[in-house]
């Protein structure tokens, strides 16, 4: 990407076109900071409801609100030039109807300026999404393991084993042909997601779903193992930042109770 020239947004249409291609490459961000450092390297950012594990301390994503998801929105956005912004929907926000879904839905996008929303849930959200598509809301949908269900699904398993396969191959087909422009398979073994990835004509972003799908999602702050309450086993690091944060603070907290500072007239002069 160049330096002096305004960087070419990416759009619904190139992701699309993405389908068993280049892999679409994406990850999570919930700051400026950080949208500013994944905008060069990634076709979508998605804003994802795992800010409040990562972020704020929450033990899963199901207290998340929506106004914890605008204001989040808001920051990425004024990090991104080039990359699709997508915004989670929250547990609550868009499950009761198709109206409470693009009411929110609606404030959302009008509110971060972002190009899509992503909500989860297949067959059963369908409707839902085609309503959302007919009336000017892109939608990125996300089957498999869901988190926001983690409960109902009986926890962080891998999914699509045995008879359970046909139900989320189900899902992915109703999603797709309900309008949305590409799922996240999250958490499903690699022969399922193949078979989805070469059956719907939109695009697969995979999660813990192996290298079969047409694009992969991590959350940032795993990759860059800046996040120690819970590492999942599908996750690469490419980093310890965490580790090397922790010990570059005990190392400023040593020096100040060792008082290894400069003294004040060699930083700004004598007085």
């Amino acid at each position: 990407m160049s330096v002096t020239g305004k960087a070419r947004a990416v759009t619904l249409t190139e992701i699309a076109r993405r389908k068993e291609a280049t892999p679409i490459v994406c990850l999570t961000a919930y700051t400026t900071p950080i949208a500013r450092l994944v905008d060069a390297h990634c076709e979508v950012v998605l804003v994802g409801d795992s800010v409040g594990m990562v972020l704020h301390g929450l033990d899963s994503t199901l207290p998340v609100t929506l106004d914890m998801m605008i204001l989040h929105g808001k920051a990425v956005r004024r990090g991104l030039a080039r990359a699709l912004m997508v915004v989670d929907m929250p547990f609550g926000s868009y499950e009761e109807s198709r109206e409470q879904a693009f009411r929110n839905a609606a404030r959302v996008m009008a509110e971060t300026g972002c190009a899509a929303v992503k909500l989860e849930g297949g067959a059963k959200m369908a409707e839902t999404i085609r309503f959302l598509t007919a009336r000017g809301i892109p939608v990125m949908a996300h089957v498999g393991l869901t988190p926001q269900a983690v409960n109902a699904l009986g926890g962080y398993k891998v999914q699509g084993r045995g008879d359970d396969a046909a139900r989320i191959l189900d899902d992915a087909v109703a999603v797709a042909e309900a309008g949305a422009f590409s799922v996240v398979l999250e958490k499903v073994t690699e022969p399922l997601a193949r078979r989805i990835t070469g059956e719907i004509a939109i695009p697969t972003i995979g999660i813990g779903a192996s290298a079969a799908c047409d694009g992969q999602v991590l959350v940032i702050d795993d990759m860059l193992g800046m996040f120690a309450g819970f590492q999942p086993k599908f996750v690469k690091r490419y980093a310890e930042l965490g580790r090397d944060a922790e010990a570059a603070i005990a190392a400023f907290a040593d020096d100040v109770r060792a008082r290894h500072f400069p003294a004040a007239e060699h930083v700004f002069g004598e007085t």
